[in-house]
């Protein structure tokens, strides 16, 4: 380790290899990919074989064209572990984030896998100018979401000494940084806020704290939040990238010292760039839906999962490896609230779930100050809007618990009497969004 901390430029010799080396590298590590998921997974085996390919068809790097797509539906199919690639005893943790009812998104690890993440999170971190022995507080949740371990690994694989707080209790994140004095925070861009705000309400200017770094991630962020954490805390905001399904955090992450977009770990995930409609391959600098191959990934290899995040492939800078671009929005309804990933679809199940409820639903997101809400607004059946309003409170109560446990978010819910919400003549427009989110 102390070998690798010795490359300035960055955390591994990898970082400033040639394109050459890369693709080299890239290769040899995909085709092994695809022969141990064809070998070892029978969905892929399965929809290798439905599309006519087959692992030896993979002779160039752009011959992954012709194999087909991982969607996360694929996991839902074979939840909980059907997309291991290793025999359950050798998965040394899981992990999940929210998917429909009762069915989230599950990925495995060996220790092997552990320690690329943990690597790749060090490696994010030292591009994001963290240097062993530096304090770094994590407000990232810990658990089945892979943000808090993911960081947590990460930071200790550096070197730093770190501070697993977790997220809320925002007072108390203050008082931890003022008395531990951590160089770098990783958290969500928007928690950042409140925690800055927490500040301000304790008569204390967050730009004389100890922190110099912010590394956010977990959620979409503008360039004009960038500059406003920057100009109110007096630190260099970073962009972090990842998603579960591929690894978690670390994924990409942006160099401090030009900040022009995350840099994706080439040597380990493959990127490519389609076109949402035809699935067809983009070239570098058009804007499409990200979409990655693992390359070294053992317990759960990723052949091609559409990411449904619509961005670009940029040219090397500060690494010799690819960027991307600020995510632009998504291919699908997605949400992502407070880190967490929501879809309209899951809340329709809960509701229906509930005799008293109709189908007939709106879910509206606001933001107070710069933290996103979330509300759920269902019509009440025609029997349920007879009852008192006592019982009509449990029964949104009720609704509000379900959505907290199964989706991980906490929402205002509001029972509606029937017929009131404004029907659609074409397709029902579930979602309201009155953030004004600005670029």
């Amino acid at each position: 380790m102390n070998a690798r901390m010795g490359n300035s430029i960055g955390f591994d010799p990898i970082e400033t290899a040639s394109r050459d080396e890369l693709r080299a590298l890239q290769l040899e590590r995909l085709k092994k990919t695809v022969q141990h998921a064809y070998d070892n997974v029978p969905h892929y085996r399965r929809s290798f074989e439905a599309a006519g390919v087959h692992p030896s068809d993979l002779k160039t790097l752009e011959d992954l064209s012709k194999f087909p797509f991982t969607v996360k539906k694929d996991f839902r199919d074979n939840y909980p572990f059907g997309l291991f690639a290793v025999p359950r005893e050798e998965v040394v943790r899981v992990h999940a984030s929210s998917g429909t009812t009762g069915k989230p998104t599950v990925v495995g690890y060996t220790q092997n896998d552990i320690d690329n993440w943990a690597n790749l999170v060090a490696r994010s971190i030292y591009a994001a100018g963290v240097r062993k022995g530096d304090v770094v507080h994590i407000s990232y949740g810990y658990g089945l979401f892979t943000g808090g371990m993911g960081a947590h690994y990460g930071a200790e694989r550096l070197g730093c000494t770190v501070v697993p707080m977790s997220g809320g209790q925002t007072e108390r994140q203050v008082q931890l940084i003022q008395d531990f004095k951590p160089k770098a925070i990783m958290v969500t861009p928007s928690y950042m806020l409140n925690i800055l705000e927490q500040f301000v309400r304790q008569g204390l200017d967050p730009a004389d704290s100890s922190l110099k770094i912010g590394i956010f991630g977990a959620e979409p962020w503008t360039e004009a939040m960038r500059h406003e954490i920057e100009a109110r805390a007096g630190i260099d905001a970073v962009d972090i990238y990842g998603l579960s399904e591929v690894m978690g955090p670390g994924v990409a992450s942006e160099c401090i010292e030009s900040k022009d977009g995350p840099v994706i770990w080439e040597d380990h995930f493959y990127p490519e760039i389609i076109d949402p409609e035809t699935g067809e391959v983009l070239p570098d600098g058009e804007e499409g839906e990200l979409v990655f191959t693992s390359l070294t990934k053992e317990a759960l290899p990723v052949i091609r999962y559409r990411t449904r995040d619509l961005t670009r492939l940029l040219p090397p800078t500060s690494r010799s490896m690819r960027r991307i671009g600020k995510i632009t929005g998504r291919s699908d309804d997605m949400l992502i609230i407070r880190g967490v990933n929501v879809f309209p679809t899951q809340i329709e199940e809960l509701i229906l779930k509930q005799k008293e409820l109709s189908p007939h639903y709106q879910i509206e997101l606001t933001r107070d100050g710069h933290m996103d809400k979330m509300e759920v607004v269902v019509e009440l059946t025609t029997e349920a809007a007879d009852l008192g309003a006592l019982r009509q409170q449990e029964i949104a109560k009720l609704l509000q618990h379900n959505i907290k446990s199964y989706i991980g978010i906490s929402t205002k819910t509001t029972m509606a009497q029937p017929g009131s919400l404004f029907r659609s003549v074409g397709k029902a427009k579930r979602l309201i969004d009155k953030r004004n989110v600005t670029a």
